[in-house]
């Protein structure tokens, strides 16, 4: 027994999806170029264009000192299960036109090449104990008729070093599809067919690059040059998504790629050798965009939420978004052991959401508790929700019984995403989320400021910036927080450092660089 669903899928009796037509070269090109980097971002819009035209990249060497910029900081906002939205919010960019693409605008627009530069002002006192490198990835759309969310991937760079910053550089991801439209015939995306602009996550001496779907891309810590897709030494299954979970206990990178044929969900697990050494698949009932996921110390926490993969959408609607909210899927969230096996994972059904990212999750007792930046729907209506409607929730999984049972607790409700925690807290109890807020403008969204929430007292420490500036996605290393902080008046960004435990304060030291950062994705830092 079959039935149809909303979207062009078939459903069987057992509640797996059918999807056919999936073979088809042209349907497959077509998903996995506008899947590419759909969840990189807490609010996204429908995509609109192919990725066509890109220019090749260029490379030039300066060294560049920036006038000081206005810093403009709020006093913290306190919060026990909500808090009131933002009090201030960003403007759109300078010259904004209503009637073109946000995404090609102001600081969504790429930079035309790559440079590198030594020699900055810095404003206030760098710490002397930040001693690495700062890495940023994110899509940079120099072709005018392309997404945002479909450009190449570029990775922006500073070294810290013994409290002075000594080097910047921009490089794009040198990927097989680099200046190229995925449609082009040159074969399906996937493998290292990827644009490579999510994140950038470091696993032991490795600085990898990586997107939604593909291999990642490992890049050189030197100079952010790229050495090439990295397979896991040829043991690594399809791909592997945006946001892998190091375990800091063991240093084992845990890992999941989602599909649209059975199995639609792979977790696996590549030890400290560079080598994957478990491989399962998870029974969920079908092809679903999963973003992120979590571990504790001995679990791993999927959720399977109903937007769900459009055959019908795909290939009779060529540029648009090929998924689509569809409630009839269900909502449900998956628990099992640790490097388990797919037989042992448990699941719990919940009201229809969606989440793109998750803060972390831990164990107290039987219960895994998850916090998650929670969203009432996704690609409903080829939109999704704007940043108003979403809001900072704690999911408590009851695993003690015969049935895992599930309740949620509103924290905030607020537009808090792209969250980042310290990476030894990994699955374990956390003592704040580090979070961006966005607002909305005409056509989108916007970055505003950055905010933390504590777990233990349930306040909020908040820096809003003037509405001549935004920033991006915060990083916390150790006692600081790091970020790009664009200065629409100067046109160009600065690498921000705050305090961890003040953000309000503003930031305790500015890197005026060269130039501007586009607005982009996830970050890491690679210790010396």
């Amino acid at each position: 027994m079959t039935a149809q669903t909303g979207n062009g899928q078939t459903r069987s009796g057992d509640g797996r999806l059918d999807l056919p037509g999936l073979d088809g070269v042209l349907g497959r090109r077509r998903l996995f170029s506008l899947l590419a980097t759909a969840g990189g971002v807490a609010a996204l819009a429908a995509c609109g264009n192919d990725n066509s035209g890109q220019s090749s990249p260029t490379s030039t060497s300066l060294s560049s000192t920036q006038a000081p910029a206005t810093t403009a900081v709020t006093s913290t906002t306190a919060a026990t299960t909500t808090t009131a939205a933002a009090t201030t919010t960003s403007l759109p960019p300078a010259g904004y036109d209503p009637n073109t693409l946000l995404w090609i605008q102001g600081n969504y627009a790429g930079v035309p090449d790559e440079i590198t530069a030594t020699d900055f002002e810095v404003e206030g006192s760098l710490p002397p104990e930040l001693n690495g490198l700062y890495a940023r990835n994110g899509s940079n759309p120099t072709n005018p008729g392309g997404h945002w969310f479909m450009g190449d991937g570029m990775i922006h760079g500073v070294r810290l070093e013994n409290g002075r910053a000594t080097w910047y550089g921009n490089r794009w991801v040198q990927t097989v599809v680099l200046g190229k439209d995925l449609l082009d015939g040159s074969g399906a995306p996937g493998g290292a067919n990827n644009t490579s602009n999510t994140s950038v996550v470091t696993f032991g001496d490795r600085l990898l690059s990586l997107q939604e779907v593909g291999f990642p891309y490992e890049m050189s810590p030197a100079d952010l040059s790229t050495i090439g897709p990295w397979d896991a030494n040829g043991t690594m299954p399809t791909g592997c998504t945006a946001h892998p979970k190091l375990d800091p206990a063991t240093g084992k990178l845990h890992c999941f790629v989602y599909g649209f044929v059975d199995p639609f969900l792979t977790y696996y697990v590549i030890g400290t050798d560079g080598q994957v050494e478990h491989s399962t698949s998870v029974p969920v009932p079908g092809g679903t965009m999963i973003h992120d996921f979590a571990i504790t110390d001995r679990d791993v926490v999927f959720w399977d939420l109903p937007v769900v993969f459009s055959m019908q959408t795909a290939v009779e609607k060529p540029g648009e978004m090929p998924f689509a909210w569809d409630a009839s899927y269900g909502a449900r969230v998956w628990v099992m052991p640790l490097g388990g096996t797919g037989d042992q994972a448990r699941s719990v059904e919940i009201d229809p959401c969606y989440v793109f990212h998750g803060t972390n999750a831990w164990r107290e007792g039987d219960d895994v508790v998850v916090d998650v930046s929670w969203m009432p729907h996704a690609f409903k209506d080829g939109q999704l929700d704007g940043p108003g409607k979403n809001s900072l929730r704690r999911w408590r999984l009851g695993t003690g019984g015969e049935s895992v049972t599930f309740a949620e607790e509103i924290m905030v409700e607020r537009s808090l995403d792209l969250p980042t925690i310290r990476r030894d807290q990994t699955g374990r109890p956390h003592d704040k989320g580090f979070y961006v807020h966005s607002v909305e403008v005409p056509g989108g969204f916007q970055f505003a400021g950055i905010a933390s929430f504590e777990r233990s007292s349930g306040t909020i420490d908040e820096w809003v910036p003037s509405d001549a500036e935004s920033s991006g996605e915060p990083l916390v290393v150790g006692d600081w927080v790091l970020v790009y902080v664009y200065d629409r008046g100067r046109d160009s960004s600065d690498l921000a450092v705050f305090a961890a435990d003040d953000l309000a304060s503003g930031p305790v030291a500015r890197v005026k660089l060269p130039r501007r950062v586009p607005y982009g994705f996830h970050a890491s830092w690679m210790p010396d």
